[in-house]
């Protein structure tokens, strides 16, 4: 381990040199340009002391002298509690060089993985303490205080003491064994099991960086569509492999657990939670990875959802399911994190509802070590969506946020789509759970309910793409993701501003124009996809492109006339008491905003309205050319990104440029093809002319409905 590490930062020393690729993602430690900056931080940094050895210190000590070496443009050599301005780094305790230097205050409630940053004069000498009770603490501390220095901040009097408010930040690979993901965008995935156990790509060590210098602390290496060739014992070697690589990082590795593993692996006959020997068989398996892998997370499970085996197979509750993995799990501190993305297999009622419809009844049911892992929105990680009614109505259960860092429905690795805001539009939403103020973010925080533990997923967007997320910008929803789950009081804006001067640099036109850009981006797309509550209209399968008349397929909930109910008297899918009534699922003061048509926020008006085409909106024009606005709109904010960027050619490096260059000329084409398409189509119902600020499709709408694209990236695998 210990070489492999030394190997990456020699290899990171000669990349300066080279072509912006992207592959360093935001730990760019090139030399800072801010002359009156370099000189406070050469005057305040002369050498460093990190006081434990262990392998997590390793690390440390590696970054620090790679990120300064870099930043500051000249070796910090090793000091001693003598020296002037040194920087002092380790953990805290009692009888340590640390506990003499440091009051209790300055530690109180850290936790685990908390750190603390200290200026202070001791015996006429100035330090820099980095501290924590824990090695993970430290880590983050030293992340942290590199990324003052990349961006250019003070590192005078530093008084920082931040822990994180989410337990477990974790991403979750939906890679396949064959190293296919499924939507994934940015290549083939980056385990490669095949050379597994005996070659440790340094890749592997490049990605525990990335995620430890965000707060994330967990990874989910296998694909929610589960395979259980992955629990057997060759695998689970494997797996062992990459625990040991980022365990020094304090990432912990957690698999996807089929439920009919004991049939497929065991040769049992069945995979009842309640039959004892199916437990045994868990018990057993459970026992034999924490023997390999003794901090090993535990299981995100996938259960009679799309196909995928579960406890109803059986006539069993998803509590019984999960309970069953939670027991065996529970001595050795693993948890479940059991998906409620589930909908019947039968013809449904409403998508919307059947979450809450399984889970509710269930409420209190579940083993404090078992988390309900709930995407954001009801449907399926749609471009804009009201937030989950399972936040404000599980009360004894813990519940776990769910976020897409991959673009499913949010054009994939070709569209500019900062993904900051929608997180953020969601974990401010105010579920009225306990009352006014009952957000999301503290319902996943453990703030409103007394939950064991607290935690955030992210679909991942990484793959085998030099530069990790195919999109240069897909990076920042990486990171957003990260520094989010860590902290999700940040503002969207404020990641977009540490991430651009990390990734750009920190000039500031171009950190104004492309946090310009980032911010707008998100609604962009859903004005040339999915506005004013529109949802679910996609192509078949893939996802890929506009596919408002997909009308055939093996579940009505699998079409987008299904959702769209587009006819000659409107659009929108009534979800009021007159229609599906999903909106009862809600806490009373939110389903009363939503069910009112004129309170009801025009981006979900659709979602849960059915309005006539010529109903006149807040704007004063009627829905049909609110809706056609809303497509040009999207257009021209595209054209905008692109105008924008194009007078960034001389401040950002030449390879990087044109990717993007390329990227938003793809955007901006799909952007038109999605106005014309979805107008040509819905025209067809409303029978209403065309705004003239709207220009006429240059094609009929059977050229649209005609378009195939058998090969799209990021279709789910068909075994």
């Amino acid at each position: 381990m210990p070489k492999l590490i030394i190997c990456f930062f020699l290899f990171c020393s000669i990349i300066p040199g080279k072509a912006e690729d992207g592959y360093r993602l935001w730990l760019r430690y090139d030399l800072i340009e801010d002359g009156a900056r370099l000189q406070e931080y050469r005057a305040r940094i002369s050498s460093m002391l990190i006081v434990d050895e262990n392998a997590t210190m390793d690390v440390i000590k590696k970054e620090l002298e790679h990120g300064l070496t870099g930043l500051l443009g000249q070796e910090i050599r090793n000091g001693t509690l003598a020296d002037d301005h040194l920087l002092l780094v380790g953990t805290y305790g009692p009888n340590t060089i640390l506990s003499e230097r440091l009051t209790p205050n300055e530690t109180q409630d850290l936790g685990s993985e908390g750190f603390t940053i200290l200026s202070k004069v001791i015996d006429g000498k100035n330090i820099t303490i980095i501290t924590g009770l824990h090695d993970a603490g430290v880590l983050y501390g030293v992340f942290h205080f590199l990324r003052l220095l990349q961006t250019h901040q003070s590192i005078e009097n530093l008084n920082i003491k931040i822990a994180p408010k989410i337990q477990v930040r974790i991403l979750n690979h939906w890679d396949n064994l064959d190293r296919t993901v499924e939507r994934g965008y940015a290549g083939f995935s980056i385990w490669n099991w095949h050379q597994l156990p005996e070659y440790i790509d340094p890749r592997y060590i490049d990605y525990a960086r990335a995620n430890a210098s965000i707060g994330i602390n967990g990874t989910v290496l296998t694909n929610v569509n589960a395979n259980a060739l992955i629990l057997r014992p060759d695998y689970l070697r494997k797996v062992k492999a990459l625990a040991d690589v980022f365990r020094p990082f304090g990432i912990k590795v957690y698999l996807t657990a089929r439920f009919s593993a004991p049939i497929e692996l065991g040769g049992l006959e069945t995979a009842d939670p309640l039959d004892e020997t199916v437990q045994q068989w868990w018990n057993e398996k459970i026992e034999e990875i924490y023997e390999q892998i003794p901090d090993f997370g535990g299981f995100v499970v996938k259960a009679n959802s799309e196909g995928q085996p579960g406890p109803q197979n059986y006539n069993r509750s998803h509590a019984d399911g999960a309970n069953m993995l939670a027991t065996a799990l529970g001595p050795h501190g693993g948890i479940v994190m059991w998906r409620a993305f589930v909908y019947s297999n039968e013809e449904p009622e409403d998508r919307h509802k059947q979450a809450n419809n399984e889970f509710i009844p269930l409420d209190g049911e579940f083993k404090s070590n078992v988390l309900i892992q709930v995407k954001n929105g009801a449907i399926d990680f749609q471009p804009r969506e009201p937030f989950h009614p399972l936040f404000g109505a599980l009360e004894k259960t813990p519940v776990m946020m769910e976020f897409q860092i991959t673009q499913e429905y949010l054009g994939q690795g070709t569209h500019l789509a900062y993904l900051g805001s929608l997180w953020k539009e969601v974990l401010e939403s105010d579920t009225y759970m306990q009352g006014k103020g009952s957000t999301v973010a503290k319902v996943i925080d453990g703030s409103l309910t007394d939950q064991y533990v607290t935690a955030m997923a992210g679909v991942a967007n990484i793959g085998s793409d030099r530069n990790w997320t195919s999109h240069p910008f897909g990076q920042a929803n990486w990171y957003a993701f990260g520094r989010l789950a860590w902290d999700h009081e940040l503002s969207a804006d404020w990641i977009a501003d540490e991430w651009i001067r990390m990734t750009f640099g920190n000039d500031g036109d171009l950190l104004d124009k492309i946090k310009e850009m980032m911010s707008q981006s998100h609604e962009a797309v859903v004005n040339y996809m999915t506005p004013l509550g529109l949802h679910h209209i996609m192509g078949a399968g893939h996802h890929y492109g506009p596919g408002p008349w997909v009308d055939k397929m093996s579940r009505a909930d699998w079409t987008s006339t299904y959702y769209h109910r587009a006819d000659s008297l409107g659009i929108g899918f009534d979800r009021t008491q007159t229609g599906s009534d999903a909106i009862s699922q809600y806490q009373r003061p939110v389903a009363k905003i939503f069910e009112s048509r004129e309170k009801c926020p025009e981006k979900y008006l659709l979602w849960f309205h059915h309005v006539g085409w010529k109903e006149k909106l807040a704007s004063g024009k009627i829905l049909w050319d609110e809706l056609c606005l809303h497509y040009q709109e999207g257009v021209d904010q595209v054209q905008g990104f692109l105008d924008t960027w194009m007078t960034l050619r001389d401040q950002v490096d030449e390879e990087r440029f044109d990717h993007v260059q390329s990227l938003l000329r793809i955007q901006l084409k799909e952007a038109k093809w999605w106005r014309d398409a979805c107008i040509s189509y819905f025209q067809q119902f409303s029978k209403l002319p065309i705004p003239d600020s709207v220009p006429v499709s240059e094609h009929d709408l059977e050229y649209y409905r005609n378009k195939k694209y058998p090969y799209a990236p990021g279709i789910r695998p068909r075994w």
